[in-house]
Order: C-alpha cells, then structure tokens, then sequence
C-alpha cells in the first residue's frame, strides 16, 4: 500500500529554520517525482517544491527559492524539506505528494497521485 507520512513540523520564530521529512512505503521514492505543497487556512494549495526522479532535478516557487531545499535520502526512502529565514507568510500545513502515474516534473497539484496527511508549520512569535 502506498503510503506518504510527513513529519517535522512545529512552531518556530521568524528567521528560524525547521526541517520536513516524507517518509515513503509500498513504494521507491527515487522512482517518482516528489514534491512539497502547503496550504494555509482560505488560501489555495501551493506548490513549494519539487525533486525529479534519477537525476533529482529541483524545482522551487518564487516565494521560497533561496530559502527552501529540497533533497531525497534514498537508503532512507524519505524526502526533506529544508526550511530557513522562515516567515509569517510560510504559516501552513505542508503537504508531500508523489506523481505515481507519469513522469512529470513540475507543481501542479492535478499531477500527484498519491499525498500524505500534512504536517502544521507555525511560523510567529
């Protein structure tokens, strides 16, 4: 059965750096395309970031692009979200998602087919 499990998420003070993990089973993470999404409360779901499959291509949003990283630890078979300079604005429930059925790249939301349950970040002091 597949399964996305995401973990890592709290509350931390503006400029401060957290760590999000996605820890994958019933499947191979290096296989698909993994991304990031966050949703924060009357706003729709963002596409924050994406790692390709093999090669490990990335992709980020305008709004995190510097701040963020995303990287797979395959041994692990778990994908991180590396979050620093956090902001108010990066407030939400981060999602990860995988694009089981084809090989696109990219964070459209449409394209994932498989998503975890969603890890709450607070960023506020």
């Amino acid at each position: 059965q597949v399964q996305l499990v995401e973990s890592g998420g709290g509350l931390v003070q503006p400029g401060g750096s957290l760590r999000l993990s996605c820890a994958a089973s019933g499947f191979t993470l290096e296989y698909y395309t993994i991304a990031w999404f966050r949703q924060a409360p009357g706003k729709e779901r963002e596409g924050v970031s994406c790692i390709s499959r093999r090669t490990g291509q990335t992709l980020y949003a305008n709004s995190v692009k510097g701040r963020f990283t995303i990287s797979r630890d395959n041994p692990k078979n778990t994908v991180y979200l590396q979050m620093t300079s956090l902001k108010p604005d990066d407030t939400a429930v981060y999602y990860c998602a995988a694009v089981l059925s084809s090989s696109y790249i990219g964070l459209g939301p449409e394209r994932f087919d498989a998503w975890g349950q969603g890890t709450q970040v607070t960023v506020s002091s």
